[in-house]
């Protein structure tokens, strides 16, 4: 089933080039110049969209205050949102991360960023809804560990895991997006040593996975391990995770510099830090991190 966003432009002309930079994807696009009448249709189908694309500069309800309506609705608290603006100041870009504007574009965009973008949004929303499934899927038994350690190597070991452990959380979507987020970071950046631009290539290019698999299959990295280790008390979840990798210069990732704010990656911690865990720090050169979090009434 192919993808399904909602495109909010008040300028008509907008509308028809993003329409136009977008007719060969398959992607399904439904057009609104009013953004109350968006703001109506996402309220009543929260689940029919993938991705929203929007202006920030509207009349009525410009696009800011439609973003922090989004976020503050659960249903759509996860629905990547990607501001198109002209207002691309480092002040400006800064509070549209804040209110959860994860992805940008500035005015005037070429076709390749709008794809670029668009591509890294729903991959963010596949991962996400494929952790929620894992989720569902796993035993409750979970919520009897008090201890526990995990030797991971795959990708898909590491969203395992992740849904695993966030059986316990609070908010366990967001956290298991915040883990996932994580352990693959450990692979991919610290065992296999794809650095921000490798990735931003890879991304661009469509071929990160593919990659990933050929980087994991040399010899070098053939055993390589991210080690996973966990501890519950009686309000919260703490979890280390170290890769065998040199470690990075973490500090710089932690926030989302608007510099960065226009990249197809890189957003992946400093979004982790902000909304899934009371606690998020590294530790020597950057290749241990420890994370908490707060454990769901059931777990107390």
């Amino acid at each position: 089933m192919s993808a399904s966003l909602l495109v909010l432009d008040d300028e008509p002309l907008n509308l028809e080039i993003i329409g136009e930079y977008l007719s060969d994807t398959g992607y399904q696009m439904s057009f609104f110049e009013d953004p109350e009448l968006a703001w109506k249709t996402l309220s009543e189908r929260p689940y029919d969209f993938d991705v929203v694309v929007m202006d920030r500069m509207m009349p009525k309800l410009d696009g800011l205050s439609m973003l922090k309506l989004i976020k503050a609705d659960p249903r759509m608290k996860h629905l990547p949102v990607i501001m198109q603006t002209a207002a691309a100041n480092p002040e400006q870009v800064s509070e549209g991360l804040a209110a959860g504007a994860h992805y940008y574009l500035t005015k005037p965009f070429r076709s390749e960023a709008l794809l670029s973008i668009v591509r890294a949004a729903l991959h963010d929303r596949a991962r996400w809804a494929d952790v929620s499934q894992r989720m569902a899927n796993h035993s409750r038994a979970v919520l009897l560990l008090k201890e526990a350690q995990f030797v991971l190597t795959t990708l898909d070991d590491a969203e395992a895991v992740a849904g695993l452990l966030a059986l316990s959380a609070k908010d366990g979507e967001t956290v298991a997006m915040g883990l996932a987020e994580l352990l693959v970071n450990g692979i991919e950046h610290g065992n296999l040593g794809i650095d921000f631009k490798t990735k931003s290539r890879l991304k661009s290019d469509e071929c990160w996975l593919d990659e990933v698999l050929r980087r994991q299959a040399l010899p070098e990295n053939a055993d390589k391990r991210v080690a996973v280790s966990v501890r519950k008390d009686e309000q919260m979840m703490t979890v280390r995770i170290s890769d065998q990798g040199p470690g990075f210069a973490w500090q710089e990732f932690l926030t989302i510099s608007p510099d960065r704010a226009f990249a197809p990656n890189g957003r992946g911690i400093a979004v982790s830090r902000q909304m899934a865990f009371t606690a998020l720090a590294y530790h020597g050169n950057g290749n241990t991190v420890e994370v908490s979090f707060p454990l769901g009434d059931g777990e107390r």
